[in-house]
């Protein structure tokens, strides 16, 4: 049987915690800055975790 390939895409934008939840960082950082205060965009640049209902299908993606 063949090995498990990682999705690429997936282990670029997620990693696992020691506790073997998942980290993610927070998206739309990189666009219409302008408009947001001080406070939303510095609560971006924080990572967050990954949602309990996706939990599976991302750890399944980024298997190693």
């Amino acid at each position: 049987m063949p090995k498990q390939k990682t999705r690429r895409s997936a282990a670029k934008r997620f990693s696992l915690t020691g506790t073997g939840k998942i980290k993610r960082n927070k998206a739309n950082h990189s666009h219409m800055l302008i408009r947001r205060s001080n406070s939303a965009k510095r609560k971006m640049r924080q990572s967050d975790l990954v949602d309990s209902s996706e939990e599976k299908r991302v750890k399944r993606m980024i298997i190693k």
